[in-house]
Parts: structure tokens; C-alpha cells; sequence
């Protein structure tokens, strides 16, 4: 038929085939594997009826076999009322290996993401590099990841890892700000087959790259239960985020509760008598920030360390807060690489970042050292000091040596400081002072007095430099405050640097080296 009719009518028969390119053995295949269609997922992620589809019938030239849509979805829509370009990998389609058309299917859509200053959603599903496409398929998985350069930084970029990511399909997902995976996925760069028939070790899928494992790695930064909560994740954490580094977060409810309530004064009582009492992190964080939200990140690897956002008079900040019921709370190799991430992550999209500060210091031991401790503790150093956002600092407890300095001390980069009655700043707590430098003394006491002497010590060096008095005298510190009081005077900081511009001594170099 011909004529407008009859082209309408080939244009829907177009349209259906590459609604389901893979047809009936591609949903027979879906519906084995118990996942949704490629569409379906987007259409989770996305507000209702948002979804704009690009490239719907692009598939490879000179194959008239070839399947629409090159195992890729690509398109944009709305999360919150704010554009977002999303990319969705087809399991039904050469098992949404890497061909060409699916490069530039991507390409294009991150090109639109450039353009256009929006975050990048990608829903990863893919076995990697299509064979046959030999060395084509390789080269548009490297221009891919040069758009991904382009990105990075400039807009908010997410990938959520469903079933399996193989191969080259791991690098697009780790060069992104942030990976969410489901229970049952996995991830590695060769899988266990061809682990067995180069190195003849035996292991399981799972025990190579199981989402639980790379977040316990600190690949992954949050596993969900299914995908619809991995889909609510990625909402809730472009809700804090601004659309691109050109603008500012949404502000969500701004100047709630304007005085101290019932949950700021239980802080008043919250820290233990006993230094060696622990506590969690997560009780303090609650309540001093807006409406106790608090949206984690990495929850699952560096449990030492929190990091998360949540809001300040309505407007987005990232919290690093040490965890005192994990390792004491000390710093470790790990818990570097973390909080490296998170604080230049918060940088590059113009979040505050706000430490809380209980930690006796760095993790020592002969398998920390191994572990690089010195060269990625250097990195969260670095991290710290070439942050531009507003920086406010509360010392709740122990803040010892290194961990003082890393932590957001005014020295490393803080603009306010602020430390609770309870704080002990120092070089190193009291127990450990005695034992450098009250050592000849207890040597020379009698056997009988040496325990009460030794305790007469932790109590003096306690009451006259283990405190916050000299760090207040000294103004290494602001204010010694209520704690009581933190939620208001957090918020009295933030508005005071809300203005603030980075201003730095001109140089000449290309760029700075991190210690890798």
C-alpha cells in the first residue's frame, strides 16, 4: 500500500518489530531469566510517561537480519520534573554486547548529555564486546569512554548493574560517579571459565564479582534488593545532586525547626563517660541535619568511615563522619579510598561537606602498611585540601594525630571548625602519651604504686592537654559549643559560606599528582 496510509502502517509494523527486535524467544527469554525489557526498566527509573526514545531503529547496515535497536535503548525523560538521559542495555540482543551501532547509539545519547548539561543514567546488562564485531566493537567501547571523560564532573553520572557485566562492560560502569547493583548480579573483567583454563583456580560467579563482594571492594557503592529499589536509589540520590556543575541542587524545605528540639538536646548526653565506650555514628547524624535523612553511600565497604548526603536548611551537603563502633572509629587504607571519592565527588558538584569527627587516628598494623595506607591516606589528604566547597568541621570526640589533620582540620582546608565540650584533640590519647613519655617515671615507681600513678598521669594529661581549651586558646578551632546546639549552628555556617569563591594563587603547572 501505498501513500501516506500506507506509510503510516509501515512505520507502526517498524515500530513493533523494534519494540521487541528479538521477538517471542526474546521475551521467552525474559521471562526464563524472571528481569523486565530494557523499556521496562527505563520506564521504572523515570517519571510516567516521560520517556522520549532516540535511535529506536538504528541497527547495523548492509544486514537485513540485523535486530533493531543493536541490543540498546537510548533516551531521555524526567526524574522529578528534571531531565535526564538514560541509556539501557537489551539482554534479548546479542546479549547487549558492544556493536557499532550500539556505540554510536550511546555516543550520541552522551553527546545529548553534554549538550544539554544532564545527568546520565546508565542500566547496565551486557555481556561486553560483541566477538564478531571484532576490533569495531573495542573501538566504540574506547570512544565511549572518551565521552564518558567529557562527563565526568559535569554532570551527575550514574550506572546500575543488573544480572551480568562482563569484560569491557565493567569499565563504562567503574568510570562513572557512583555504581548500584541488585542482590543477584555480578561484575568482573573475566569470568570464572576463563579464570579456570588460564590460572586452573576454581570459583564461582559469585565469588568473583557478586554484588556483595565488589561493594565489600568498594566497587559498588550501594546493592539493592530488587531492581525497582535500585531505580528508587538512583532518584532519591539525583535529588541531591544539581542537574550539572552549572547550577544548584534543588532546595527541598527550607528553615524547619528554627529552634533546639527535644532530638538536638538528647545530643547533650549522647557521647559516653568512657572514652572506650563506643557508639553509633549514625545516632549523631540523624539529628544534626534537616528532618534525620540521611542518603549513604558505600555503606557496605569502609564501615570505619560514613559517608552520605543529606541537607542543611534544605540545601544538599555530604557528611564524612568516623564510626566509632568499627575499629574505633581509626582510619585505614580502605576507609582513604572512600572518603577520596565521596569529598571529590561533593567538590565537583558544589556540595559543603561537613566532617564529624570521633577518630583515635590511623589504623596501625603491618597489613595497613602492606595495604598502600601512606600512599591513599595521601590521596584523602589531597582530597581535602584541593576541595573549593564550604567545609565545616565538628569534633564530637577523639580526634587524634593524623586523624585530626585529615579530617577536616582548619589547617588542611576547614573555613569553620567547631568542636563539643567532650572533644580530646592531641597528637594521642592520653593512655598512649603515658606510655612515650611517662615510661622512666613508671619504670622507676614501685611495682605496688605504678598502676596508681600511671592512672594519676591519663588523669593529667587529660585535664591539662588532652581537651579542646588549648585548640579554642590557640584558634585552631572556632567554638567549643552545645551539642545541643550543632543542628542550628551547622546551618548559621552554611549560610555564612554560602557565597564563598575559591580564589587561588595563580600556577603555571598542567596539573597536580596524586599519590597513586
Amino acid at each position: 500500500m501505498t501513500g501516506t496510509r500506507g506509510k503510516l502502517q509501515q512505520l507502526h509494523k517498524l515500530l513493533e518489530l523494534a519494540e521487541e527486535p528479538a521477538g517471542q524467544a526474546g521475551i521467552d527469554k525474559r521471562r526464563n531469566k524472571g528481569i523486565p525489557s530494557a523499556r521496562e526498566r527505563i520506564r521504572m527509573l523515570l517519571d510516567p510517561g516521560s520517556f522520549v526514545e532516540t535511535g529506536a531503529l538504528m541497527r547495523q547496515p548492509g544486514s537485513p537480519d540485523a535486530f533493531y535497536g543493536d541490543g540498546v535503548v537510548t533516551g531521555r525523560g524526567a526524574v522529578d520534573g528534571r531531565p535526564v538521559v538514560v541509556i539501557a542495555h537489551d539482554q534479548t540482543v546479542y546479549g547487549g554486547s558492544v556493536g557499532e551501532m550500539f556505540g554510536r547509539k550511546v555516543a550520541a545519547a552522551m553527546e545529548f548529555a553534554y549538550r544539554n548539561a544532564c545527568p546520565v543514567v546508565a542500566i547496565n546488562d551486557s555481556g561486553g564486546a560483541r566477538i564478531q564485531d571484532a576490533v569495531t566493537s573495542l573501538s566504540w567501547f574506547a570512544l565511549m569512554c572518551r565521552r564518558q571523560e567529557e562527563l565526568s564532573g559535569f554532570v551527575p553520572m550514574v550506572a546500575v548493574m543488573l544480572g551480568k557485566c562482563a569484560a569491557g562492560a565493567v569499565y563504562g560502569p567503574v568510570n562513572m560517579d557512583v555504581l548500584v547493583a541488585t542482590e543477584n548480579s555480578y561484575m568482573f573483567v573475566t569470568g570464572p571459565d576463563v579464570i579456570k583454563s588460564v590460572t586452573g583456580e576454581d570459583v564461582t560467579a559469585e565469588e568473583l564479582g557478586g554484588a556483595a563482594v565488589q561493594a565489600r571492594n568498594g566497587t559498588i557503592h550501594h546493592v539493592a534488593p530488587n531492581e525497582q529499589a535500585a531505580f528508587e536509589w538512583v532518584r532519591t540520590y539525583l535529588s541531591y545532586l544539581p542537574s550539572s556543575c552549572l547550577e544548584q541542587p534543588p532546595i527541598v524545605n527550607p528553615g524547619l525547626e528554627p529552634e533546639p528540639t527535644a532530638h538536638d538536646l538528647e545530643l547533650d548526653r549522647i557521647i559516653p563517660d568512657s572514652d572506650k565506650a563506643g557508639y553509633d555514628m549514625h545516632d549523631i547524624v540523624l539529628r544534626i541535619f534537616d528532618d534525620g535523612e540521611f542518603h549513604e553511600i558505600g555503606a557496605a565497604t569502609a564501615q570505619n568511615l560514613i559517608t552520605g548526603f543529606t541537607r542543611v536548611d534544605g540545601r544538599s551537603v555530604g557528611v564524612v563522619a568516623n564510626q566509632p563502633l568499627v575499629l574505633g572509629g581509626a582510619l585505614d587504607a580502605q576507609c582513604s579510598d572512600k572518603a577520596t571519592h565521596f569529598i571529590r565527588l561533593c567538590d565537583a558538584f558544589g556540595l559543603p561537606v561537613v566532617f564529624v569527627v570521633d577518630t583515635p587516628g590511623v589504623l596501625p598494623g603491618v597489613q595497613e602498611e602492606r595495604n598502600g595506607v601512606i600512599k591513599r591516606g595521601g590521596r584523602f589528604f589531597r582530597a581535602v585540601i584541593e576541595a573549593t566547597v564550604p567545609i565545616v568541621t565538628v569534633v564530637v570526640r577523639k580526634a587524634y594525630g593524623g586523624g585530626y589533620a585529615v579530617m577536616g582540620c582548619k589547617q588542611l582546608g576547614a573555613d569553620i571548625s567547631l568542636a563539643w565540650p567532650t572533644a580530646r584533640i592531641a597528637v594521642m590519647g592520653a593512655e598512649s602519651m603515658v606510655g612515650v613519655v611517662g615510661r622512666r617515671q613508671l619504670a622507676a615507681t614501685p611495682p605496688e604504686q605504678r598502676e596508681a600513678v600511671r592512672q594519676q598521669m591519663i588523669d593529667f594529661f587529660n585535664a591539662t592537654l588532652v581537651n579542646p581549651w588549648i585548640a579554642a586558646e590557640r584558634g585552631y578551632i572556632d567554638a567549643v559549643i552545645e551539642p545541643s546546639q550543632t543542628r542550628l549552628e551547622i546551618r548559621k555556617a552554611l549560610r555564612l559560606l554560602r557565597d564563598k569563591e575559591a580564589a587561588r594563587r595563580p600556577n603555571p603547572r598542567k596539573h597536580n599528582l596524586f599519590p597513586m
